[in-house]
């Protein structure tokens, strides 16, 4: 056996050699390898594809929730905006219906106001009309004698007239109001009156009696009060002032007028609506 004349070498030469032996990088290994590379960067690729995949359906089917959601709040929303129109088209409608009864209870009240000045008004029977309130106002003297309440001619004569004139507005509530001065009642008649208020109150029922049961008026229409002596327009202390206290008021007036003006009281066996003191109705004198 011959040895080597490059000691020193022989030993890379030989593992040179065992590298390069022949065989070892085949097409069919350096295939292999690729294939195995190409399958591990695939499945990589479509783990993460399949992760993007999975979270871009999440958050479209959360975006969808979200439209669903909105899309239901829309349509509750139009139908509510839909329900407020209507509402204001029916408050409109309303309103213009309220517009229109009030011009025809203006024009009404505006022609019975008329009627009454040129049927009634005289130097014993004034017309006046405050805040949609028309009151006939008439004088004592033209209705009743001194501390009595029964109604002398001229009396039931401008009663007739009321009456008359109040047949043609059968929507219209009737207020009598009693007043007198503040003499106090004279014995004679004290048997028959207590006080002026009792007397005004009777006075009150004598006109009411007559528009009712003579001038052919609805007693449901009718009531009335008795002030005394406490709701005076003039000075008492003259006797000019006096004679103007003592009056009759006949206050015509619309029902919601009426219903609000008037507190309710016990409705007496003599058929009208509203028999009552001071103490019990506010005033409804203008």
């Amino acid at each position: 056996m011959s040895e080597s004349k490059q000691p020193f070498t022989d030993h890379v030469t030989r593992a040179q050699r065992t590298q390069r032996a022949p065989g070892f990088f085949t097409p069919a290994r350096i295939v292999a390898g690729l294939m195995t590379v190409l399958a591990v960067v695939f499945l990589f690729l479509w783990s993460a594809a399949t992760i993007s995949q999975q979270d871009q359906q999440q958050k479209i089917a959360a975006m969808k929730s979200k439209l669903d959601e909105m899309a239901a709040r829309l349509v509750d929303a139009l139908a509510q905006n839909q329900t407020n129109l209507d509402q204001i088209t029916a408050l409109q409608g309303q309103v213009a219906d309220l517009e229109k009864q009030k011009e025809a209870a203006m024009q009404m009240s505006n022609g019975l106001e008329n009627e009454m000045r040129n049927d009634l008004e005289s130097k014993d029977v004034t017309i006046s009309k405050l805040q949609g309130k028309l009151t006939v106002s008439i004088l004592d003297r033209v209705m009743f004698d001194s501390g009595e309440a029964v109604l002398k001619p001229a009396g039931q004569t401008v009663m007739q007239k009321i009456a008359d004139l109040l047949a043609k507005h059968p929507e219209l509530k009737i207020h009598v109001i009693g007043h007198t001065d503040n003499v106090p009642i004279r014995p004679a008649a004290h048997g028959r009156f207590a006080s002026n208020w009792e007397l005004s109150t009777a006075r009150a029922l004598a006109a009411v009696h007559y528009l009712t049961e003579q001038g052919g008026v609805d007693p449901h229409r009718v009531g009335a009060v008795g002030y005394g002596e406490f709701r005076p327009i003039a000075d008492n202390s003259t006797a000019e002032g006096r004679a103007k206290n003592r009056r009759i008021a006949i206050t015509i007036l619309p029902d919601e007028l009426a219903a609000a003006d008037t507190v309710p009281v016990p409705k007496p066996a003599i058929g009208t609506n509203a028999v009552a003191v001071p103490s019990q109705l506010p005033d409804q004198h203008p």
